[in-house]
């Protein structure tokens, strides 16, 4: 597999774009998945050339076939709040097992600079993954939904 980094939406390759990215990514999350919509704000975050935004995205590709995704977002904050969060990865059902998952996050946290947040369901299979990788769990996260 190879990795491409894209830091804005014209570093995507030119054989896939935006949309099929999003899609991928909804798909493929599946069932903890996020709305096409959500993984576009995203998207756009990780594109964005504001202040304390942006960030990057990993496409891990086979030829000029998409096999996984990571989403990395600046938060523009240190500390309490990591400076970076790992919004969105995701690899091919086919190909999971392989280690495609591992290799996008080992990339994208050395890509990083500062610590690494992310958010993962208790029952979420790739929490395992996570922790071998080395991520702990430091807050339960609530939220107050209107």
């Amino acid at each position: 597999m190879e990795i491409v980094k894209v830091l804005q939406e014209s570093d995507i390759p030119q054989w896939i774009n935006r949309s099929a990215i999003a899609t991928f990514v909804h798909e493929n999350m599946k069932p903890y998945e996020d709305t096409i919509e959500d993984v576009q704000r995203g998207l756009d975050y990780a594109f964005s050339t504001e202040e304390n935004r942006g960030g990057f995205i990993l496409l891990g590709q086979i030829e000029e076939s998409l096999v996984g995704v990571l989403v990395m977002l600046h938060t523009g904050m240190r500390g309490f709040v990591p400076e970076n969060q790992l919004l969105f990865v995701c690899v091919d059902p086919e190909m999971r097992g392989c280690g495609l998952g591992r290799r996008l996050i080992e990339r994208a946290i050395s890509e990083c600079r500062g610590n690494v947040k992310l958010h993962v369901e208790y029952d979420n299979p790739a929490k395992q993954l996570y922790e071998r990788i080395g991520f702990t769990s430091k807050y339960a996260e609530m939220r107050y939904e209107k």
